[in-house]
């Protein structure tokens, strides 16, 4: 039983390898198209599966093939193109859509704080003037404006959020080897 299947699957693959065939066809002087397996001056192919005949390409078609490569090069590139202007898109409205969120952030924080305070260098802060709140509280509007497009409303009746407690973080355990660490 398994010698004639081993039989069999190289018979069929035998058939499947002799298929595969170069088709040529060419036009004779009346007009004929003409089909064989066989390359003829003037021929083009139609079906391969293995190398060319050495000359098999008349000028015309290398003439031919050269300018679909200069034209699929040319497409390649604007599809390239295409896609790195959509992708400098995506990444402007990503950035404009962070930018639209702090700036709210910040017109809300400023907007609900009884004081305006803004952090020097070393942390330290500095507390402004009405005033110079109020100039503060209407730059943010602004801001808030041209990266939304339009400032949320603030109802002074709200209740106000209580403020979130914050955990102190752990401190880290030294990575001391305890052998380095000790003497004898």
């Amino acid at each position: 039983m398994l010698r004639r299947l081993s039989i069999s699957a190289l018979i069929l693959a035998g058939a499947f390898t002799l298929a595969r065939a170069d088709v040529y066809r060419w036009v004779d002087d009346h007009g004929q198209p003409h089909y064989s397996d066989q390359w003829m001056p003037g021929s083009e192919i139609i079906k391969t599966t293995k190398a060319h005949p050495p000359g098999w390409e008349s000028s015309s078609r290398a003439g031919d093939q050269k300018n679909l490569t200069a034209s699929n090069t040319k497409v390649s590139t604007q599809l390239g193109e295409q896609d790195n202007a959509r992708a400098v898109q995506q990444d402007l409205a990503s950035r404009h859509a962070v930018l639209c969120k702090q700036s709210k952030d910040s017109y809300m924080r400023a907007i609900t704080s009884r004081r305006v305070y803004k952090e020097g260098g070393q942390g330290e802060r500095t507390y402004l003037s009405d005033a110079d709140a109020d100039a503060y509280r209407e730059q943010l509007r602004k801001q808030v404006q041209d990266y939304c497009g339009n400032v949320p409303q603030f109802d002074p009746n709200a209740p106000v959020p209580a403020p979130q407690p914050v955990e102190p973080k752990p401190i880290p355990e030294p990575k001391v080897n305890p052998a380095a660490a000790t003497s004898r």
